[in-house]
Parts: C-alpha cells; sequence; structure tokens
C-alpha cells in the first residue's frame, strides 16, 4: 500500500521540479490488504508539495483513510534582483532564477519569472523577495476617466463606440465604463485604451 501511494504522489508530482523525493508515513493501525485501491489527493486540482494528506478507499468500503506523506521538491523559482516601488512595471532584469526547495516555499510563489514580467508590483518589495501572485497585478492598460474605445461584438456584427473608463483596468479584467448617453456597462480590458462587450 505505502509503495502505490508513494507512485500515486510521483506521478501527481511530476514535472514539478528537478528533484522529487517523497517520503509516506506509515499508519498507526494496519491497513486492510487491498490490491487495488482508490488513492485521492482531498484537493484533487492540487499539485502535492510538502506536508500532504492522501485518502484511500478499498473495493466496495465507503470509509476513506488517510496516510501522511512529505513529497520534497527542488527546483527553480523567482526572486527579485533589485528592490522595486509599488507601482513599478517588473522587467525581466528585475528578477533573479533561484534554486531550491520548492516545498518550503508560499503556496502562491511564483516559478516562472514570465508570469511576473510585465506585471506591476503591488507594494515595495525589497531585493531578495521570493515573488508571489499577491505582489503583482495586471499592468492596468485603462486609466480611471480616460476615454477608451468600446467594442461590442455579436452574431454577424461589430460595432465599435467611445465611453469613460469609470476604474482603471489590466488586460481580461473587468471594468465599468459610461457611454456618451450615461449609460453604464461592464466591459473587458482587450488592450491599451480598449475594452470589449460580447452580446
Amino acid at each position: 500500500m505505502l509503495a502505490k501511494v508513494h507512485d500515486f504522489l510521483l506521478e501527481r508530482a511530476s514535472g514539478a521540479g528537478d528533484e522529487i523525493s517523497i517520503e509516506v508515513h506509515p499508519p498507526r493501525a494496519a491497513l486492510p490488504a487491498c490490491p487495488r485501491p482508490d488513492i485521492s489527493l482531498p484537493r484533487a486540482a492540487d499539485r502535492p508539495v510538502g506536508r500532504v494528506s492522501v485518502g484511500i478507499r478499498c473495493g466496495n468500503d465507503n470509509r476513506t483513510r488517510y496516510l501522511q506523506a512529505e513529497v520534497h521538491i527542488t527546483g527553480h523559482y523567482v526572486e527579485l534582483a533589485r528592490d522595486v516601488r509599488a507601482g513599478d512595471i517588473i522587467r525581466p532584469e528585475d528578477l533573479t532564477e533561484v534554486t531550491g526547495r520548492l516545498d518550503r516555499l508560499p503556496r502562491q510563489a511564483l516559478l516562472d519569472p514570465d508570469r511576473a514580467t510585465g506585471q506591476q508590483a503591488t507594494r515595495h518589495l525589497a531585493a531578495g523577495v521570493t515573488l508571489q501572485r499577491h505582489h503583482l497585478r495586471a499592468r492596468p492598460l485603462v486609466r480611471r476617466g480616460q476615454q477608451v474605445v468600446i467594442e461590442a461584438r455579436g452574431s454577424g456584427f461589430r460595432v465599435t463606440r467611445s465611453a469613460e473608463a469609470l476604474e482603471p483596468g489590466g488586460r481580461n479584467e473587468r471594468i465599468r465604463v459610461r457611454l456618451a448617453d450615461r449609460e453604464i456597462l461592464e466591459a473587458r480590458v482587450v488592450g491599451e485604451g480598449r475594452t470589449s462587450v460580447d452580446f
């Protein structure tokens, strides 16, 4: 059983880093024989890292038993190479890739520098900080009060009008815009000064 859980975790963690080490802790009570266990993670979408619980069900037994395991992953992640201020746009030269234990990082740590480049810092960040998703936001392509083009698309038609942005927004963010007749719509930011509404 422990070997099956080990192989399950190894498969789920595959590709998460350069080196993967897994230790499955034996249960306090003996588990029943189960040649083909149904093994799962409580949060199925998660890639296992750090200390994890693994659920095991066997045959027609509806009970789920849990084993504890440690998944240690060594790989690359992103740190800041210099201080950045709130509002700064992150450039490639602001970043450095570091090799280390990914299982010791915060859950929101960024592993890929491309996920940070072009984003805007939400606050002052010091050199050496491990970048996390909440440290960054999409670079604003629309400013509050700016005149923007709003494009409406539907089946067989495309119309563009001018509108006033009532709030700032980055790519794919939804913002409120006000048309000349004072009607307010929610539109999606698609580019510099451009928004879109689908019908």
